[in-house]
């Protein structure tokens, strides 16, 4: 039988018999004041239908329930999000088609942009490891016919679902932005399809998923994410120095903040650590929207002049993530910016 997954297992175990060259606490030796507990979390759930009431209290409610969530979660939940279930179903039905594909051609034919990726190529410990493969590709690719080769029935539902999720995170974008003060609009000027990505993610069953995560902690690098995932669970977010699991919901899509929103609104809005767990058992599917500016567009505070973060371009933020993870093995981030 061919596999379709890629090598995690023996990459991990390479990683395994590699003395440590990186400093990386134990789960239960962290020194920052964690507390690893993992228990189930109730992320705020917001039903998006309401902005569009013609009861002015009731949109104003709503508004107020998203700006609320992100500053006090940096995570939650929406539905009656205008993405319909069975356009979900039918991405998610091409997403496993495509992962189906025999590992050797998924990383070779040059599906999707050649955005084909597993593992993490920078860990030097098995700590730094993510248990995951994905596809992670520009918007403004997804809408090229030549991107997608012989997966011909994945284009028309990739060209569909990518422009419903970027008209959610618009939707949203300009309530976080009004919520402030600012008129709608501005991250909408500086995140053009060509900066903004979808990414298709699966996470194999591992069996030594007490040991490794499927995708290890971080936040997002952009202004916000929104994530639609399977039933099988695995999502931990950090809440109050402690790691809080995310129960699946059907109906809904899962938004966070990026570190860009939380620069721009002078860390009114969070962007929070998360992580996903692998799971012995079961493989999972998530796909994510990411909503980013283009690289030299500026960052600044709409709080200026008491700005808490320096103003720096978005190629710049990027490059220091990746300088620091190759030199320390983790994402620094936003504190690398702060006055």
């Amino acid at each position: 039988m061919i596999d379709s997954s890629p090598p995690l297992l023996h990459h991990y175990g390479e990683l395994s018999r590699l003395p440590p060259q990186i400093p990386t606490p134990e789960r239960n030796d962290l020194t920052d004041g964690t507390v690893l507990m993992e228990e189930y979390c109730h992320l705020p759930l917001i039903d998006l239908s309401c902005l569009s009431s013609t009861n002015e209290k009731v949109r104003l409610a709503c508004a107020d329930a998203i700006c609320r969530a992100s500053s006090e979660w940096g995570f939650f939940q929406v539905v009656n999000h205008g993405i319909s279930p069975e356009l979900i179903r039918n991405m998610r039905r091409e997403q496993v088609k495509l992962f189906q594909t025999p590992f050797d051609k998924k990383a070779t034919c040059g599906v999707l942009n050649n955005s084909y990726r597993w593992g993490t190529p920078t860990a030097t410990c098995p700590k730094q490891f993510s248990w995951s493969e994905a596809f992670h590709i520009p918007i403004s690719k997804v809408f090229e016919q030549a991107c997608y080769g012989e997966f011909s029935s994945l284009r028309e539902v990739m060209v569909e679902f990518a422009a419903a999720m970027s008209k959610l995170a618009r939707l949203l974008a300009g309530v976080l932005e009004e919520n402030v003060g600012h008129p709608r609009g501005v991250f909408e000027s500086t995140c053009q399809e060509s900066n903004c990505f979808l990414r298709l993610n699966r996470y194999p069953a591992c069996p030594i998923s007490s040991e490794i995560s499927g995708l290890v902690p971080h936040t997002d690098s952009d202004y916000l994410t929104i994530l639609s995932q399977d039933e099988v669970g695995g999502l931990q977010l950090m809440k109050d120095s402690k790691w809080v699991a995310v129960k699946p919901n059907p109906d809904a899509l899962i938004v966070n903040i990026g570190d860009l929103s939380q620069a721009w609104s002078n860390d009114i809005y969070k962007s929070v650590e998360h992580r996903v767990m692998a799971n012995r058992e079961k493989e999972r599917y998530s796909i994510a929207y990411f909503l980013c500016p283009s690289y030299d567009s500026l960052i600044g505070s709409c709080r200026e002049p008491s700005s808490i973060y320096r103003k720096f371009t978005f190629g710049e933020y990027r490059n220091q993530v990746q300088e620091d993870v190759k030199r320390t093995g983790r994402k620094i981030g936003l504190p690398r910016f702060l006055l």
